[in-house]
């Protein structure tokens, strides 16, 4: 009985200091996933998205896993036919399942936004804009993810999410310091502009000297536990595929006949355009009395005249309304002084790149190449170029004075400005554009989860304690039956 009591003592002793001797035990934070369509006036893209749910002061630290080109053109295009733009979404969609666990999917926020393509087929045609964004709906409601909505963006959300992407993805807001293993601001963050160019519409976004006059035109946002007021603003119907429309509506205005040159085309090159699909687009559905052809071809002539073409493209521009403010771009539109660096991206990107125009030539040198390029027969452009689609190449000419014409008399770049243009597509393994920046400001809606918690036992003192006691249980049945 003395020495059942003396190891029943033991046990509890041990049993005490292995409650008492305890220490906290952190899990590793649960992945989580989103994903985000970008339905563009041409293309719809899908992005998924990966984050930790211990977030950095209420932001997560969000990486790219996937991005799926959906076939076809953007979901605008099927105005008429509005259950395909929901069935267009299927193949991509499948694919991101394949990515997320099937245990995150319910909880992965699924969310479609719609650009510039979108934006003017609800001013066309409001009722087909709705049927298109509730037939997506329903379509991303069939999977097993957290279906957020489907709406459509304003142009200026469009360009601050994109200026947050780029600045996320160049560690402008945060960075990780291998040496305290935190997340950390730099201590001089160099805050980029985002100038983008899609289809329809055109952005600028950047952080001005001071504050923005014009509120209208401002931003503001909560990153990584600081605010950040940012101009940005939005040109609807200045987008590329718009712009080249406008263009060839004027061309065909000022001469009003059946055969039109066209000074941005290369020479030998003809396109046919019927003047009754200027009317699909409310950027060019404008009663205009000089033209008299109405449901008529015009052939559009190319004559591959350099200076033609940039005098051409600046007429698209109202820069009289302007005045001699130094504050405005065109239209009458304010805009600070440019200032820092920019990311240019999307058809800004694809043009230079094309044109083998990159960073580090001075503008001198990039005027005489697009000059170049412009004055080259279609001839000789076709047999150089094979692989390029025979429908964007003789607008490469157009595009790339309309960029220049943007930037510098618009936008207001100057010589020693326009070194502070970068032109890229990806920063890191991700993506540049709207949408990671939009799923990243969106992951301030989803509740912070603090690392879990577990009182964890010392391994060793645990096993100790468990020993006495099965030793104690055995040597007291044993006393028992003796």
């Amino acid at each position: 009985t003395a020495i059942v009591g003396v190891l029943v003592a033991f046990s509890i002793i041990a049993l005490v200091l292995s409650l008492v001797k305890i220490e906290d035990v952190t899990l590793p934070p649960m992945v989580k996933y989103g994903m985000v369509f970008d339905a563009g006036s041409s293309h719809t893209s899908l992005f998924v998205y990966e984050w930790d749910s211990d977030k950095e002061n209420d932001t997560g630290v969000v990486s790219q896993t996937l991005s799926c080109d959906v076939q076809g053109l953007g979901i605008s295009s099927y105005a008429n036919d509005p259950p395909k733009a929901g069935d267009s979404l299927r193949e991509c969609l499948d694919k991101a399942l394949k990515v997320i666990p099937a245990a995150k999917q319910r909880d992965a926020p699924a969310y479609l936004g719609a650009t510039a393509g979108m934006r003017l087929l609800r001013e066309q045609n409001s009722s087909a804009a709705d049927h298109i964004l509730a037939t997506v709906a329903k379509t991303m409601r069939q999977y097993p993810v957290a279906f957020k909505g489907a709406r459509i963006l304003t142009g200026e959300e469009e360009g601050a999410y994109g200026w947050i992407t780029i600045n996320y993805l160049l560690d402008s807001f945060t960075k990780y310091s291998p040496k305290t293993h935190t997340w950390v601001r730099p201590e001089a963050a160099n805050i980029f502009g985002a100038l983008d160019l899609g289809g329809a519409s055109t952005q600028i976004s950047f952080m001005p000297e001071g504050s923005v006059t014009n509120w209208n035109e401002a931003s503001e946002f909560m990153l990584y536990g600081f605010n950040y007021n940012i101009y940005t603003h939005s040109y609807l119907c200045y987008g590329q595929n718009e712009m080249l429309k406008r263009l060839a509506k004027e061309l065909i205005a000022v001469r009003g006949e059946l055969g039109v040159d066209h000074p941005c085309y290369p020479k030998d090159y003809n396109e046919t355009v019927l003047l009754s699909s200027f009317r699909t687009s409310p950027c060019t559905n404008r009663s205009d009395p000089r033209l008299t052809l109405d449901n008529k071809n015009v052939t559009l002539e190319g004559r591959g005249d350099a200076s033609g073409c940039l005098a051409a493209v600046r007429k698209l521009f109202n820069f009289s309304a302007c005045g001699q403010s130094q504050d405005c771009t065109f239209d009458g539109v304010y805009q600070p002084p440019v200032r820092g660096q920019f990311i240019a991206f999307s058809a800004f990107y694809y043009n230079f790149k094309f044109l083998n125009l990159t960073e580090g030539q001075s503008l001198a040198t990039v005027r005489e190449n697009i000059k170049d390029f412009c004055t080259r027969s279609w001839e000789d452009l076709s047999s150089s170029y094979p692989e390029e689609n025979p429908e964007r190449l003789p607008k490469y000419c157009a595009n790339a004075n309309y960029i220049l014409t943007l930037l510098l008399d618009a936008y207001k770049f100057n010589e020693t400005s326009w070194n502070n243009i970068f032109f890229q597509m990806k920063a890191g393994s991700a993506d540049v554009g709207w949408t990671l920046g939009y799923m990243l400001n969106l992951t301030n809606m989803i509740p912070a989860e603090a690392p879990a918690q577990l009182k964890g036992h010392v391994p060793s003192l645990w096993a100790v304690a468990i020993a006495f006691i099965i030793l104690t249980l055995a040597l007291g049945l044993a006393a028992l039956l003796l």
